[in-house]
């Protein structure tokens, strides 16, 4: 994978766009289909994909993913990492030009909207007419001893995406929380496993009374209250066991699990445009409900950086494409327009939100 890259072909990095109509700041699955649905458009879109942005290498989360099975197109599954491959050589197909690089400040200010590559904010900024944001999110993560060796190799962070593979079929598994997204992940994982442990620190659940009940009342299910996990074990290839400890007595016992789901909440990459757009209490950037339209005009945010409910790779790839329409509608709108350089303010009827479903209402 070259740095920079026009349509499969290197480029130095001295050869900065000093101008474009759109970039798009991240290469997860909404990032691409953003930047194909904008080269299709003949708009020129230029893709920053991040080095270590994140956390994560280029392509997102999905390239710690061992197995995409819930993806349509793939019906023997398909890679992380090689379907992040193959949506970067989709977006370098029809002329998205990606740099290897990381946007490090952006000014939102003013039109056309300014930004700077990381190691060059004391130069003279670059510009762009739109900006599309996709710089997702990332697992909240523990850092058990054990950890980074089971990754994807029985410990995972999303349920929806990981439960059904083959390692966790009818085997016991254990999932971290106590919210309503631990209780969600917990019942999802019913269909699979052979019973399912819920590690609760506290004595009690701080999910809704709905989930806590339906939760409670299954029959394939313990809860473990007031209980931290120390450790993840297993023979080097796949996860065999956690070792965990009663808070109250200090009593420490081993858990034989084949899986083990962390529940504890996402981190949005957010911190590129603190204090420019709107964003929830959990950091997410508030986009107008049915639209990828940010509080300020001409600033789209797409995928998991704006989505805390969902947090699929298809419904990622559905808000990219959202936000590449809306852009194009909006630089057609400008260019009717004639508008350049006009100081930006909030969008007119914007709503914000405060709540878990990313809408709030007057």
């Amino acid at each position: 994978m070259t740095s920079n890259q026009v349509g499969g072909k290197d480029e130095g990095r001295s050869k900065k766009p000093s101008h474009s109509q759109v970039i798009v700041i991240g290469s997860g699955p909404a990032g691409h289909t953003a930047a194909i649905y904008l080269a299709r458009a003949n708009l020129e879109p230029v893709m920053f994909e991040g080095m270590l942005a994140n956390g994560l290498a280029p392509g997102g989360q999905l390239t710690t993913t061992t197995d995409v099975e819930n993806f349509p197109g793939f019906p023997e599954g398909i890679g992380g990492p090689e379907m992040m491959d193959l949506f970067r050589a989709q977006s370098i197909r029809f002329g998205t030009k990606i740099y290897t690089e990381t946007v490090s400040r952006v000014d939102l200010s003013s039109r056309p909207f300014k930004y700077w590559r990381e190691g060059s904010e004391g130069l003279e900024p670059e510009t762009a007419d739109s900006i599309i944001i996709a710089t997702g999110a990332s697992a909240r993560r523990l850092n058990l001893p054990g950890e980074e060796i089971y990754w994807q190799a029985g410990i995972s962070a999303c349920a929806v995406c990981d439960g059904a593979v083959p390692i966790f079929r009818d085997k016991p598994l254990a999932v971290i929380g106590g919210g309503d997204s631990a209780c969600e992940e917990a019942t999802y994982l019913t269909k699979y496993a052979s019973h399912v442990y819920v590690i609760v620190r506290r004595d009690q659940l701080r999910a809704s009374k709905v989930m806590a009940k339906r939760l409670l009342s299954h029959k394939k299910v313990t809860v473990i209250w007031n209980a931290v996990t120390l450790e993840a074990r297993g023979d080097g290839n796949l996860l065999q066991s956690i070792l965990i400890k009663d808070i109250k007595s200090s009593e420490e016992r081993e858990l034989e699990v084949n899986g083990l789901f962390y529940a504890i909440g996402h981190k949005p990459a957010t911190q590129l445009v603190n204090g420019q757009l709107e964003t929830d209490s959990d950091g997410y950037i508030i986009t107008k409900p049915g639209t990828s339209e940010t509080s300020v005009r001409g600033v789209f945010a797409a995928g998991d950086v704006q989505d805390k409910k969902y947090r699929q790779a298809i419904t990622s790839a559905g808000t990219g494409c959202i936000a590449a329409l809306e852009c194009e509608r909006f630089l057609a709108e400008e260019e009717a327009l004639g508008k350049d350089g006009d100081p930006v303010v909030p969008q007119q009827g914007y709503l914000g939100t405060d709540n878990k479903d990313g809408i709030k209402t007057k």
